[in-house]
């Protein structure tokens, strides 16, 4: 082993014992780790729930039993396609973002090359398999929140138990 490789390894091995992540810095430090099949990502319950059923009637048909299944998905996946904009980041703001995707970008890459054969690697180990699985999780609570909202709109629940509806004219437009 190189001397190099072993302070790269140590460090690797540290960020391994912390919890996984998928995405920043510590995600791209372990991604060896997680081609190796050693770190995964924990795919939220509701997420598996959702994956069991997710056209299932939910628990509590009311609105606020809605809101509250929605708000847990919320929780676990990414901002839906009605969620409110954020304010407009600053021009540093936005720098600082596109600074830090960068490092974050090139930190996964090298860490990906510390692997030979990775395609091969990821397959054998089943780290392949895992990702698919928190794919196909994370497809079936996109499909259940839009499901629920569906529900609640039918119902004329107001957000977040059925979809926002977004400004005809915009944030920040005028007529």
């Amino acid at each position: 082993m190189k001397p190099i490789c072993l302070p790269v390894a140590a460090l690797l091995a540290l960020a391994a014992c912390s919890k996984p992540e998928t995405s920043g810095l510590k995600g791209a430090a372990t991604t060896p780790l997680s081609d190796l099949n050693l770190v995964k990502a924990k795919i939220p319950p509701v997420l598996l729930a959702a994956q069991k059923a997710p056209y299932g009637p939910p628990l509590d048909p009311t609105c606020e039993g809605l809101a509250a299944e929605v708000k847990q998905l919320d929780a676990a996946l990414a901002p839906d396609l009605d969620a409110p904009p954020t304010a407009d980041p600053t021009l540093a703001e936005r720098g600082r973002t596109e600074a830090g995707g960068a490092a974050v970008g090139a930190v996964r890459h090298t860490a990906e090359g510390l692997i030979p054969f990775r395609g091969w690697v990821r397959k054998l180990s089943g780290a392949e398999r895992h990702s698919r699985l928190v794919a196909e999780a994370i497809a079936a609570g996109i499909v259940r929140r839009a499901y629920l909202k569906g529900l609640g709109q039918a119902r004329g629940c107001p957000p977040p138990a059925a979809p926002r509806i977004p400004d005809p004219v915009g944030p920040g437009k005028k007529d």
